[in-house]
């Protein structure tokens, strides 16, 4: 009896039996950490977001295995995620996967390449609204299973997500508003603790939502801001800004098709070109407003790389438009009116995208020049060469000469196109100039002095050449002057320089010439230089310059033949004094021999 009221004691107090009194440990996810390493991992670096809702397909097929949380083999058994079900972290895990399958699935819709359709659309907006049903959920666990960093995490994605939805929808702005600016204050504050990584991923989500809250305030009427001055917003990069990009592209495709209702017309050097396609006037619209970007009083503030990424749309614009054009002569029929419209502005069209370039690889030749002073990049990048510069010039009067071309044929010529084909001609005889000129500067680098004072000279004739061609122009354009002028004093000088190096080089060449003959060695046991390893206490360069080509004399090659021991030679000096004895009657006697020839024929 004792025993057993012992047992029962022992009972009691089993830490097994009071596990409800313990405290259940908090679960801790970094979500925006864990979001955005797998997020540009798996396709959102370039955009590409049907890879990354496979893997997000994947990884939950994976969670699911490891959890021994299937639903049923064969036929499809639900199970849903309660309180009572998360007893580990990857449960979680499950649920934030779910809302990030569903995301992406709906920002791969909005990418299609003519946007999605009518369906397509519902499609969009029922999985954003899975995308908010697994955030809710997935904020109500972690508000219970998780420590309060991850509950407050888990609220500012569960916001973001509610805000997403109402911004596709295009309706309820000041709601909308309200979640993205809880989820900017969430990462507001997270942004002050914590270690640098977080706190710099922080920083970048409320630096991408601001851009949607900017455009809330536009839609609600509480800003001044013009629609095109809201594609200034959209410059950073980001998952969170896919869909404000997505947003802002269609109002301003909006606006443009407005706005090009009343385009009727298409001027060029004098002519006009009536537009009769909305696609083709869209088009054009759009190229000329990207444009104003890059000619407007705000271009030098503009970046090279933003400059470069501006002049791309500007083609990709050009070109659709000329697709457009094409398109219409294709189905004009019979009519020769409509087709001299058409052709004329595609010529219109075409002579512009060679203007715009022309322009795109000056800005090329400019970032080279910027880089060529450089000996070291600051970005570890190459440093531009001379003949880096020499192709862009190549195809600097390639363009011209196309262009020229383009603008000069033609029966009935105006003389806007007459002036215009000449300012081509300078403009190819300036980067004539400049190529001859980067001719002689990689001659130079290589060392040849002659032929690069030879092609200094050529560049600086054809540089005063360009000038006195240029006076005569009635708009003459002062910063091409300006660089024409830089060429000429610039090929003045080095000329000079490669003049003065030449004769001290010829000089020293001489002295080296006289030198070496008066160390001559009749026996040649003398070397005239000592090789790298037989001075290797000499600081002193084994290479030569760098701007000659010469012979590194490193080590001698091929190697010196070098006396080595060998196995002595042995002479039998003996064999011809020793008398060897008779051994004839050793030998085997031939009976064939003794025989007659019956003998030898039978044997």
């Amino acid at each position: 009896m004792g025993k057993d009221n012992q047992l029962s004691a022992m009972e009691v107090d089993d830490p097994k039996s009071t596990s409800s009194d313990q405290i259940v440990p908090k679960f801790s996810i970094n979500v925006l950490q864990l979001l955005k390493s797998a997020q540009m991992q798996h396709g959102l670096r370039h955009g590409d977001y049907t890879r990354y809702r496979r893997y997000c397909t994947a990884r939950l097929r994976r969670l699911y295995k490891s959890l021994k949380f299937t639903h049923g083999r064969g036929k499809y058994a639900k199970r849903t995620l309660t309180e009572a079900n998360v007893t580990e972290v990857r449960f979680l895990h499950v649920i934030l996967y779910s809302a990030e399958r569903a995301w992406s699935h709906a920002m791969e819709k909005r990418q299609l390449p003519n946007g999605p359709n009518a369906s397509q659309r519902i499609y969009l907006i029922g999985r954003l609204r899975k995308a908010v049903k697994w955030a809710t959920l997935f904020s109500q666990l972690c508000a219970v299973k998780a420590d309060s960093r991850t509950s407050l995490e888990a609220e500012a994605y569960e916001s973001y997500m509610k805000g997403s939805l109402l911004f596709e929808q295009d309706q309820n702005w000041d709601v909308a508003l309200k979640h993205f600016k809880s989820a900017r204050a969430v990462y507001e504050e997270l942004g002050k603790y914590g270690d640098l990584d977080n706190q710099v991923l922080c920083r970048e989500r409320v630096e991408e939502l601001e851009p949607s809250i900017r455009y809330c305030l536009h839609k609600i009427g509480q800003s001044n801001l013009q629609t095109s001055e809201l594609l200034n917003i959209g410059d950073m990069e980001g998952p969170a800004l896919d869909l404000f990009k997505a947003k802002l592209e269609a109002a301003m495709a909006e606006a443009r098709s407005q706005q090009a209702a009343s385009m009727t017309e298409f001027h060029w050097l004098g002519h006009r070109f009536p537009i009769s396609n909305a696609k083709t006037r869209v088009a054009i619209l759009k190229a000329q407003e990207l444009e104003k970007d890059i000619h407007g009083p705000l271009a030098e503030n503009i970046s090279a790389d933003k400059r470069l990424v501006i002049f791309d749309k500007i083609f990709s614009a050009y070109h659709d438009a000329r697709g457009y054009i094409r398109a219409d002569l294709a189905t004009a029929g019979s009519a020769e009116s409509v087709k001299d419209d058409l052709n004329g502005l595609d010529k219109a069209v075409s002579a512009v995208l060679g203007e715009r370039t022309i322009e795109r690889n000056l800005l090329l030749v400019k970032i080279a020049k910027s880089k060529l002073a450089k000996r070291i990049d600051d970005k570890n990048e190459k440093v531009t060469k001379p003949e880096e510069l020499v192709r862009l010039y190549d195809l600097l009067l390639q363009n011209t000469s196309d262009l020229s071309d383009l603008v000069s044929s033609g029966r009935d010529q105006k003389s806007e196109e007459v002036s215009f084909a000449e300012e081509c001609s300078f403009k190819s005889l300036a980067f004539r100039a400049e190529r001859c000129f980067y001719v002689a500067k990689s001659y130079s680098v290589a060392g040849k002095r002659a032929e690069a004072y030879a092609l200094y000279c050529r560049a600086r004739n054809l540089a005063e050449d360009a000038l006195k061609k240029l006076q005569t122009l009635d708009g003459i354009n002062k910063t091409v002057m300006k660089e024409l002028e830089i060429l000429c004093n610039e090929a003045r000088s080095n000329s000079c320089i490669e003049h003065a190096l030449g004769i001290m080089e010829e000089k020293r060449t001489q002295e080296k010439i006289s030198e070496g003959i008066s160390n001559i060695s009749l026996t040649g046991a003398e070397r005239l230089e000592k090789f790298l390893l037989e001075k290797l206490d000499v600081y002193e360069s084994a290479v030569g310059d760098s701007n000659v080509k010469s012979t590194p004399r490193i080590a001698p090659f091929p190697p010196a033949f070098q006396a080595i021991a060998r196995n002595p030679i042995v002479l039998d000096l003996a064999y011809n004094t020793i008398e060897f004895p008779d051994i004839e009657h050793r030998m085997k006697k031939d009976k064939r021999a003794k025989g007659g020839f019956i003998s030898r024929i039978f044997g």
